[in-house]
């Protein structure tokens, strides 16, 4: 296939998505003004993005992400999922004919439960905002990417963020329970539990926290929550070499 049918077949299908997604999504969901649109090609990293993103889709429920998704297979143009757009290593970037999947406006904490220690969350819940209200009952969300206070749940689970915390409590895989997520196709999988315990059958939650973005969309979260600690306390240490600093360790 030469280049320039291989672009009139890109041009023609972009066409096609548009007229689907504005026949099916409310009006406020997709954006296609290639002004409005230019933000959205990269992220916190900076990197290039090779070109103007197709639209945005502006999901605030997971039949946005699923009518988005199923639409976009069909027709074979790629789909990039945001956040906040705070991550530095480039995973957001969307590229020339790109539909950006925009999950920053499905913000709600659908529930925080006291007596079970978890919260149920939707993927554009700012992490600090998860940890400030758990705080409210005595308990926090652990994960504290550097980025906390700008850096979604969803944007967290797609790339199992850490952060300092991390060496008591582990990483973001270690605090999800479960998600409801939408498929390549469309289609909407529920995976895991809500209790601590749960060691039937595959462990898909695991499989999807950490994956990018790329075997599934989350729409959904339930997380651990833990209790906040009655105190805290920071020690410095200073070694004169690397070598010291690792003896110290073992």
């Amino acid at each position: 296939m030469s280049t320039v049918t291989q672009s009139v077949e890109q041009a023609a299908a972009g066409a096609r998505l548009l007229g689907l997604l504005a026949r099916d999504l409310p009006p406020d969901r997709l954006t296609s003004d290639p002004a409005r649109v230019a933000p959205y090609a990269t992220d916190r990293s900076g990197a290039p993005a090779g070109g103007e993103p197709l639209a945005v889709v502006h999901a605030r429920r997971t039949d946005d992400v699923s009518t988005a998704l199923r639409h976009a297979d069909a027709l074979g143009v790629p789909v990039v999922p945001r956040g906040a757009g705070t991550g530095l290593s480039g995973g957001a970037t969307a590229g020339e004919g790109n539909l950006v999947l925009d999950l920053s406006r499905m913000n709600r904490i659908l529930e925080i439960a006291p007596q079970d220690q978890v919260a149920v969350v939707e993927p554009g819940v700012v992490t600090a905002h998860l940890d400030r209200a758990a705080a409210a009952h005595g308990l926090r969300y652990a994960p504290d990417p550097a980025s906390a206070a700008l850096s979604t749940i969803g944007g967290n689970i797609a790339t199992n963020a850490g952060g300092l915390r991390c060496a008591k409590y582990g990483v973001t895989r270690d605090s999800v329970l479960g998600v409801e997520a939408v498929l390549a196709d469309g289609t909407v999988v529920r995976t895991g539990r809500r209790t601590v315990k749960g060691v039937a059958g595959y462990d898909l939650t695991a499989l999807i926290t950490g994956s990018e973005g790329t075997l599934a969309v989350v729409t959904e979260a339930t997380v651990r929550l833990r209790p906040v600690p009655v105190a805290t306390a920071t020690l410095a240490a200073y070694f004169d070499t690397f070598e010291a600093a690792a003896d110290a360790f073992q």
